[in-house]
């Protein structure tokens, strides 16, 4: 019962501010809470989704860099974030840490609710990670009952944050739309079990959906000890060292490639239980990157062709631009 109080005061928090436009101490005397409260009731709205900002970001100055990414690739669009001047070296202070996967997911929060609104039947592919994480927040009084989400890849991991089954049920959820996941381990103990698991009827049906999406909305990832994938355990120390020994430079949805954007020839790659480039090639893939320390990775996936958009943040489309 307090969770459902906490969630109707923090909308009524959130209306009367943002929609009402009283001040937060003027919300917090309708309320009958202090300023303090209110200040963290917008808080927990933004961060539960109950609250989502959209802004136009056709004036954010970076249009030249968007026709560059655009024309270079052959991309049917870019979209960038406004930049904050970040090198590859800097560290952005810890309330900004997370700003570059923040606006990134608003961004693609906007062209998901776009895409639902032109097709409310649409079937979206999703794949994994902090940055797709940030779209559920920022879905806000979006429903489209008849949509359907899936995952692209393998959805059962040790580590449930940020996983693809969280993925797919935190956007089915917010839009009260249906959920589908690949019910088997993002990365099998090897190719055979890779195949009987694939087998599956259960499996092969929702990866035929998967396989054939209208979008599908992938991020990608470098190949550091810093890395996600790394910090998280779901690759050890040595297939770090031996993907680098191979000339891997990233990865999305757990297919590591190299700096042309072609899949490596190694084992994991071969245990990987994914929908693969050529099926993302067929469809409207969206690509996420959000980061400085991506901006060699994306360089890499998007030379491969397979990216019809782009969303990035600002300081990468610049590092990323200036790559040859």
């Amino acid at each position: 019962m307090k969770e459902n109080d906490d969630q109707q005061l923090m909308s009524r928090a959130a209306w009367l501010y943002y929609v009402g436009g009283l001040n937060q101490e003027e919300t917090a005397n309708r309320l009958g809470t202090t300023r303090a409260r209110v200040n963290k009731l917008l808080q927990l709205a933004k961060d539960a989704g109950i609250v989502s900002i959209s802004i136009d970001a056709r004036g954010n100055g970076l249009l030249d860099v968007e026709d560059a990414l655009r024309s270079r690739f052959g991309l049917e669009r870019c979209i960038c974030s406004p930049e904050l001047g970040l090198s590859a070296k800097d560290t952005l202070p810890g309330h900004l840490a997370d700003y570059p996967r923040r606006a990134v997911g608003s961004l693609a929060a906007t062209l998901l609710r776009d895409q639902l609104a032109r097709n409310p039947e649409s079937i979206i592919g999703t794949g994994w990670g902090r940055t797709l994480d940030q779209i559920t927040k920022n879905m806000a009084s979006v429903t489209a009952p008849k949509a359907r989400f899936v995952s692209l890849m393998g959805s059962l991991t040790a580590n449930s944050a940020f996983n693809p089954f969280e993925v797919v049920q935190a956007l089915a959820s917010t839009t009260e739309a249906e959920g589908y996941f690949l019910a088997v381990p993002f990365i099998a103990n090897s190719p055979e079990d890779r195949d009987i698991l694939l087998s599956q009827t259960t499996v092969s049906a929702v990866l035929d959906m998967a396989r054939k999406p209208d979008m599908a909305i992938i991020s990608v990832g470098e190949l550091t000890q810093n890395s996600l994938l790394r910090r998280s355990g779901m690759i050890s120390e040595r297939e770090l060292e031996e993907l680098h020994a191979v000339g891997a430079v990233g990865d999305t949805n757990g297919i590591f490639f190299d700096a042309e954007g072609r899949p490596v020839s190694h084992d994991l790659n071969r245990r990987t239980l994914a929908v693969d480039f050529d099926a993302l090639r067929e469809t409207h893939t969206v690509l996420l990157a959000g980061g400085v320390e991506k901006a060699e990775a994306t360089f890499a996936l998007l030379k491969n062709g397979l990216v019809k958009t782009l969303i990035i943040d600002g300081d990468t489309a610049r590092a990323v631009n200036a790559m040859s």
